[in-house]
């Protein structure tokens, strides 16, 4: 157990639930947070529940959360998180969140967000100049939307006054990066211990699960050569290229990936181009030549014709489903 001769003053941790939050990570949360408490004897941390109106919210699931009140522009908290799963629409100082946190910035207290939630901070112009990070599949939509902020695809960023991080159990470890910060890394370590965490993971980690952890650490090559795929998207390798960056033969590469990925490195590649042409798409205001050109393809027409054979739908048409007016096409 951890002993204090003066009990800390307990601290509100105060958390804005927005329609459709993801429950399963408030919940990470609360249980770290109760995890501190049992471990110090003593209640250290509270968190404290709130919507816009003090009415209770709706999941992401359907099930209705009960709050402690509603968000005030004198709320005081050592820590306020904005809880979102969806990226919101346009956002501007009218928005009763956005405005919200733009008064709450002028107090000492930490503002952040988990999932989405920094689009919200991000709109208050919050966010400028710092580090920050929203769930994975958004990134390119949240760079887009905001660039004066350092966008990051890490599981959390903790950057002065300002707490992001993706969602997850990655809420948790950004909860037990404050806590180190406040009551030292052995308390931070011993809650996640008890909470069955191997380490605490940090900003240097990334969201999305490497190839390496998915295909074990016995195919390096195989591993080397999807790397240099990645890293080399806008002016794609040739197959003999990447075989001869890894150290072994074409045939012997294409073997590799016919075995364990299914395809022949050229699909692959062709695929890895065409899935992040789309998530531009979706996510970015940037023409649909740029994407293409950016996506390692030589022309227009040639973009379109292997998206088309793709996706069958062409790239315009996947764009007019979204909802993201691009600044032309």
């Amino acid at each position: 157990m951890f002993d204090y001769a003066d009990k800390p003053a307990t601290q509100t941790i105060a958390v804005l639930l927005l329609p459709g939050f993801p429950a399963g990570e408030l919940g990470v949360l609360q249980d770290g947070v109760s995890e501190v408490n049992r471990l110090t004897e003593s209640e250290l941390y509270r968190v404290k529940l709130l919507s816009i109106n003090g009415e209770p919210v709706q999941g992401r699931h359907g099930r209705m959360q009960d709050v402690d009140g509603a968000l005030r522009s004198d709320e005081t908290a050592f820590l306020l998180l904005v809880s979102a799963s969806d990226a919101p629409g346009e956002l501007n100082s009218s928005d009763p969140v956005v405005s919200t946190l733009i008064g709450l910035s002028r107090q000492r207290m930490t503002l952040g967000g988990w999932r989405t939630g920094a689009f919200w901070l991000a709109a208050a112009g919050l966010l400028n100049g710092c580090r920050a990070t929203v769930h994975w599949s958004l990134l390119d939509q949240f760079s887009d939307r905001f660039p004066a902020v350092i966008t990051a695809s890490s599981l959390f960023e903790v950057d002065r006054d300002r707490a992001t991080c993706g969602g997850g159990v990655a809420v948790v470890e950004m909860f037990l990066h404050l806590l180190a910060r406040q009551h030292g890394a052995e308390l931070a370590a011993s809650v996640a211990e008890h909470l069955l965490l191997e380490r605490i993971r940090g900003r240097d980690d990334r969201q999305r699960i490497p190839l390496q952890n998915r295909l074990g650490s016995n195919q390096p090559k195989l591993v080397q050569a999807v790397m240099l795929m990645e890293a080399n998207l806008e002016e794609p390798l040739t197959t003999d290229e990447i075989a001869q960056h890894v150290c072994v033969s074409r045939r012997q590469l294409e073997r590799l990936f016919k075995q364990h990925l299914e395809r022949v490195p050229s699909q692959y590649y062709l695929e890895l181009r065409l899935n992040r042409a789309r998530q531009m798409l979706r996510q970015t205001s940037k023409s649909i030549i740029q994407i293409g050109l950016s996506c390692g393809f030589s022309s227009g027409p040639h973009f379109s014709s292997a998206y088309r054979n793709h996706f069958q739908v062409t790239p315009r048409e996947d764009r007019q489903r979204g909802s993201v007016r691009p600044d032309s096409a």
